[in-house]
């Protein structure tokens, strides 16, 4: 009887032990009413080149949605009553009280919106996007991110033009910019290794080639030798009289492009008016990831795993240990990648 009693109680116990477990497990409540992040200051936005290299700061308040989660801001930026429709990326990352910005980085991003030079009524907005379990194809997790954004906050923005040199003989209309007007280039070209290039500075009416490895005052063409057709980034200094030609294309590879994980990679063209790299391609069921120069080096773009759920398309990893970005259906895609100095995205839109 003594042991039938033991067993009994045990069973009971044991029945207790799992309600208590069932009754205490972690669930996601959210509030009813989120409580979006807001933008309580803009710095002053009348924007000069000779304070480029200073800092500025956007003040906000972060989001609080009732539950523990990661959060990503996004500090955005369009034309007053826009909505928000088209924007322009300003920063993304995980900093929401302070979010600071370069004079001249801001000035650029700008520019790719706003007239140079003239005054324009501008919104800005913080958005922050919410991941919080990843791998699970549920609502708040990277595949289906919960997004709040604060109310547009509208400013006067002045931007300034940028001194530029004219690539001449290239084969297309481009140019290189100095963001601190110090005499300073850089920029992405597009270059034809047949075609070898002077640079003009149409204000100073003044033509740069080369002079051997250096910069010189009406020097011979520039060429890309050996390292044939393609982008590049070029710099070139006209006080220290040099410059430099470093190859940067950036491409698709995956199993949904038509080359597989081989390279070489579908190769992007780039905007300068939006500052995207842009593609139109077939895309099979697959996934797919952005590189650079055909190789996994500095660039490895895809989105986070189960620790890192804050990346997505929208703040892509840039990591060796980044996933794959899935492609569910076959067709016809044009994909466009923003690429700075820290933050990545991807827009994968399907033709047909």
């Amino acid at each position: 009887m003594k042991k039938k009693l033991f067993i009994y109680l045990a069973f009971i116990g044991l029945i207790g032990l799992l309600s208590s477990c069932k009754k205490e497990e972690t669930r996601v409540i959210a509030l009813s009413s989120p409580n979006a992040p807001t933008l309580v200051t803009l710095p002053d936005l009348t924007l000069q080149r000779a304070n480029g290299a200073d800092t500025i700061i956007f003040i906000g308040t972060p989001v609080d949605p009732g539950f523990a989660a990661s959060a990503t801001y996004f500090l955005e930026a369009c034309p007053t009553g826009n909505n928000f429709a088209t924007s322009i990326l300003l920063y993304s990352g995980i900093q929401d009280a302070q979010i600071k910005l370069s004079i001249s980085d801001l000035n650029g991003m700008l520019l790719k919106g706003f007239p140079a030079d003239s005054i324009s009524s501008v919104d800005f907005r913080i958005r922050s996007v919410l991941s919080v379990d990843a791998g699970t194809g549920a609502i708040g997790t990277s595949t289906q991110p919960l997004s709040y954004s604060s109310g547009a906050v509208t400013a006067q923005v002045t931007v300034y033009g940028l001194p530029k040199l004219d690539l001449i003989n290239s084969g297309i209309v481009q140019k290189i910019e100095s963001a601190l007007g110090d005499g300073s280039y850089t920029g992405y070209v597009k270059l034809d290794a047949t075609k070898p290039f002077t640079l003009k500075d149409p204000d100073a009416n003044i033509v740069y080639g080369a002079n051997g490895a250096a910069l010189a005052v009406n020097g011979t063409g520039i060429s890309t030798g050996t390292t044939g057709s393609g982008w590049y980034i070029l710099s070139a200094n006209t006080k220290t009289l040099s410059y430099s030609l470093t190859q940067y294309m950036i491409g698709l590879i995956g199993d949904a492009t038509p080359n597989g994980w081989n390279s070489p990679d579908q190769k992007m063209d780039y905007n300068y008016k939006t500052g995207l790299w842009y593609i139109t391609l077939n895309l099979t069921v697959g996934s797919v990831k952005v590189r650079s120069n055909d190789a996994w080096g500095s660039i490895n773009l895809g989105l986070g795993d189960a620790t890192h759920p804050q990346y997505t398309l929208t703040n892509l990893w840039n990591n060796g240990s980044s996933q794959n970005i899935p492609i569910a259906a076959a067709g016809n895609y044009t994909v466009m990648v923003s690429i700075g100095s820290t933050t990545y995205s991807i827009t994968i839109t399907k033709n047909n």
